[in-house]
């Protein structure tokens, strides 16, 4: 079985550039918030239960998912979070198990935002990179990117797990509290590492 490792960290550490250039290393990188993004579009496989499960006004004219208005429902109900997740874990799951089983790379990044709040992919991943940074440059960085106040941010932080218990549970951390190359550099360490990983494993026959 290939080398699999879990990317993930909270929300402006860094994710989307560190699986970057994990990609611009030839590693496949599989994005679980792509997978989501495309299985809510018109007629992607989770909308026919959406639409069932949720007032059709929080679909788009053209069929899609209304995100915007769906992220103001689930942030202020708990309950409808639930049942979101419900309709959208088990098939971001499945399709990420399918894409890991078509990697051809000699290791796999999957970035799962949410791998600590949920155990769907305890059986597949073998490693857990977090991409950390402190958190005040969290807050800052998610503003300076998006039409968030600062209130709204802490918000979406609260709903993932601690800082302290990502680090916990990593095998491997990138402090990501500088500019993006000394990112690429950490990237490229733990690409060199995770090579030699993925030959004991083949070694190994795992």
């Amino acid at each position: 079985m290939r080398l699999v490792i879990g990317l993930t960290g909270g929300i402006g550490c860094g994710k989307s550039l560190a699986s970057q250039y994990f990609s611009e290393l030839g590693i496949c990188v599989i994005d679980t918030d792509v997978i989501a993004r495309t299985i809510t579009q018109p007629n992607g496989k989770a909308m026919a239960e959406i639409k069932t499960v949720f007032d059709i006004s929080y679909l788009t004219k053209d069929g899609a998912l209304d995100r915007e208005k769906m992220r103001r429902l689930i942030f202020s109900d708990k309950n409808a979070r639930l049942r979101l997740e419900k309709i959208l874990h088990p098939i971001i799951l499945s399709e990420t198990v399918q894409q890991v089983a078509c990697a051809h790379s000699p290791y796999v990044v999957v970035v799962i935002p949410l791998l600590f709040e949920t155990k769907d992919y305890d059986t597949i991943v073998h490693r857990i990179l977090v991409i950390d940074c402190d958190e005040q440059q969290q807050i800052s960085r998610v503003m300076a990117r998006s039409n968030l106040s600062e209130q709204q941010v802490k918000s979406i932080m609260a709903t993932q797990v601690s800082r302290k218990e990502r680090l916990q549970k990593a095998d491997d951390i990138i402090t990501n509290n500088q500019d993006a190359d000394y990112l690429k550099t950490e990237v490229a360490r733990l690409h060199s590492k995770y090579l030699s990983l993925s030959n004991q494993c083949s070694d190994a026959g795992v």
